[in-house]
């Protein structure tokens, strides 16, 4: 084994320098998550089309971005995943945060809402999806002893990255104008994620912290390191990962999208729900960070009927009693699970699957993400314009929510070492 005090990171030995390496992270995806803020340019641009420039575009046209940038987000996790092991960390979360960053940028020039699909949903929702599994696996790969905890404070940036980026856009659009915004917002990400991945790196082969030994797998299981991405897909374990993932996210994601609304239809006053869209993003964020935690201390399949026992609480709560308080305490549920499961399956990827293909491994397992964030507001949608309120969604959550608790307590185990030749 390589020494660990041979290891440095920006000067310091590795076991304090790592931690550098999460703070590095947690900024990063502070940039990258500025996606979530999207709401707050909807108005701003509505207006900007309509009265401006005199075309014809609906708030609906508006939002189309936000959904082409995720499922642009999604596709090319797994196609950058194996691009890591070839060309580092630091050239991946550049590559990504120059798309990005351009994106944005090349969003302010837009003329019409087509070219904000492009601009922004295709170019910057593929950034982000170069660049945001790059400092999770660094994490994986410098904390197999925490592993779950540091993956879920590198992904903490994106959770919050709703509070901080829609305070700092709202304020450019009212001093200066929305494609302004985009402007400043675009120079800034280029900066700021190319300095900021300049130290990422993966540790040397064999490197592990001081002290620490890991645990032998059980008998028939895997050990780290063993699953490539083909093999991944035979197992059990995967397809039970993935469609817990899944259900964990379209819950999420659709309470994000119709969070305002729903608060409006149970008698919160209009100011005061967009100011809890902004409360229910701290518990999206630290989400993260506890979820991660509990999956190292309780396993990723216990973990993940905690996340769905939760989710079930929050909808059959709505669905008997809707009131302002109930509403307040079950969106900060599903928020909060939401950011779970952005910390529950990278950790179990990585747990289950090993690391050494993580990245093209967690890049498949990341498309749940991306098929949660097109079905979860599409479900809301068709349920709004079937009943006339959001509010009938939530039975078909609560069971999604039991069949993921099935699907955790049967399935979602460490699986069987794959045969090697």
């Amino acid at each position: 084994m390589t020494d660990s005090a041979m290891e440095k990171i920006l000067g310091m030995d590795a076991e304090k320098g790592r931690w550098a390496l999460i703070i590095l992270g947690m900024i990063i995806n502070l940039c990258l998550g500025s996606v979530y803020a999207w709401s707050v340019f909807v108005g701003p641009l509505t207006t900007y089309f309509t009265k401006d420039l005199g075309q014809a575009v609906t708030a609906g046209e508006i939002l189309l971005p936000f959904s082409v940038f995720l499922a642009f987000f999604a596709i090319a996790m797994p196609f950058t995943g194996k691009y890591i092991e070839k060309y580092g960390p630091r050239n991946i979360v550049i590559v990504g945060g120059i798309l990005t960053g351009l994106g944005w940028l090349l969003s302010s020039f837009a003329g019409s809402v087509m070219w904000l699909y492009i601009f922004y949903g295709v170019i910057a929702g593929m950034g982000v999806g170069i660049a945001y599994g790059v400092p999770v696996a660094v994490a994986a790969r410098w904390f197999p002893d925490r592993r779950g905890l540091a993956v879920g404070l590198t992904l903490l940036g994106f959770g919050f990255s709703a509070v901080i980026t829609a305070n700092i856009a709202g304020y450019l659009i009212k001093a200066s104008s929305v494609m302004n915004t985009f402007r400043v917002f675009g120079i800034a990400f280029i900066i700021l994620i190319i300095l900021l991945a300049l130290p990422l790196r993966f540790p040397t082969a064999g490197w592990k912290p001081a002290g620490w030994v890991p645990p032998a797998p059980a008998p028939g299981q895997a050990a780290t390191c063993e699953f490539k991405r083909e093999e991944m897909w035979k197992t059990t374990s995967f397809y039970a990962l993935w469609i817990c993932y899944f259900i964990g996210c379209l819950a999420g994601l659709m309470a994000i999208g119709i969070a305002k609304p729903v608060g409006v239809d149970v008698g919160v006053e209009a100011g005061l729900a967009t100011m809890l869209v902004g409360v229910f993003a701290v518990f999206n964020g630290f989400g993260r960070p506890v979820f991660g935690s509990l999956t190292d201390k309780l396993t990723p399949r216990n973990t993940a009927m905690v996340s769905f026992v939760l989710i079930a609480l929050a909808s059959l709560l709505i669905i008997v009693a809707p009131s302002v308080t109930v509403y307040i305490l079950a969106f900060a549920i599903l928020w909060g699970c939401l950011g779970g499961w952005l910390a529950i399956a990278p950790t179990a990827t990585a747990s289950y699957f090993g690391t050494c293909d993580y990245p093209r491994c967690y890049g498949v397992m990341f498309l749940a993400y991306g098929a949660g964030g097109i079905a979860g507001p599409q479900l809301a949608g068709f349920i709004k314009t079937s009943t006339g309120s959001y509010l009938g969604v939530f039975p078909y959550v609560l069971v999604l929510a039991v069949i993921g608790i099935v699907i955790a307590f049967t399935m979602l185990k460490p699986p069987q070492a794959p045969q090697k030749i």
